[in-house]
């Protein structure tokens, strides 16, 4: 099984991508977005900034395509997976209309603002050193304050079901070939998308790497909302883990 550290070097030849599409999924992200969409906007080899506005009442969609973005909408939220669906599809689209080879899809959280731009090892790792799917392995982050429940449900299942033992298996920032993003559809829903990519990934045989990068998002408090959201997670992921069983 391919994991981390054992992705080889590409063959002379090998046909890799060569450009990269970002996809931002954003609900309510007004204070940050555009900072992130600037932020990916300069990453290495980004041509497209997509943001999928999930259903936001604020003016995340404007603010997004005033700093770039090309920005499509739904109209009621549909969850994190299904936004990244829409993104992915809305890439393809413009790559069949244009007749240009399918990009390399960064999947990137609203909410990193001008961190965004610590994401290029995730780039170079796919565009260069022969990685599928590469995933974010983020530095501690100021103001956490989860109990770690979730992170490690979703560490276990991975290992159960693959082998494979993640650091941060929660982590929505990741970079993939078109052909590894194709072979994890359909998405689990909601917030379990993450470890049902990893699983997935995995089990198809693509060559995952958790790489270091410098990068910051705002995290859940211990607030009735924070509480809630990661009773959320903690929902979403079991739901994804008995998928794969």
């Amino acid at each position: 099984m391919n994991t981390q550290g054992t992705a080889p070097v590409p063959a002379v030849g090998e046909k890799r991508p060569t450009a990269v599409a970002v996809i931002v999924p954003a609900k309510d992200e007004q204070e940050r977005i555009a900072d992130t969409v600037r932020a990916a906007l300069a990453l290495p080899e980004v041509d497209l900034v997509v943001v999928v506005d999930d259903g936001s009442r604020d003016a995340t969609a404007a603010l997004a395509r005033d700093a770039g973005a090309l920005v499509v909408r739904h109209k009621q939220n549909q969850g994190k997976a299904a936004a990244m669906e829409t993104g992915a599809r809305l890439v393809a689209m413009r790559e069949a209309v244009a007749g240009t080879s399918a990009r390399a899809l960064l999947f990137i959280d609203a909410d990193m603002g001008q961190s965004a731009v610590g994401a290029a090892p995730l780039i170079e790792s796919v565009l260069t050193d022969g990685v599928d799917m590469a995933i974010a392995n983020l530095p501690p982050q100021p103001g956490a304050s989860g109990m770690g429940v979730v992170v490690r449900t979703a560490r276990r299942g991975i290992e159960k079901a693959t082998g494979y033992v993640a650091k941060q298996p929660l982590s929505g920032t990741r970079c993939m070939t078109r052909e590894t993003w194709e072979a994890c559809l359909p998405l689990a829903p909601g917030w379990g998308v993450e470890t049902s990519l990893t699983i997935d990934a995995l089990r198809a045989g693509y060559v995952l790497r958790e790489v270091p990068c410098q990068l910051s998002h705002r995290p859940s408090g211990r607030d009735l909302r924070g509480q809630l959201h990661r009773l959320g997670q903690l929902k979403d992921v079991c739901r994804a883990l008995l998928r794969k069983k």
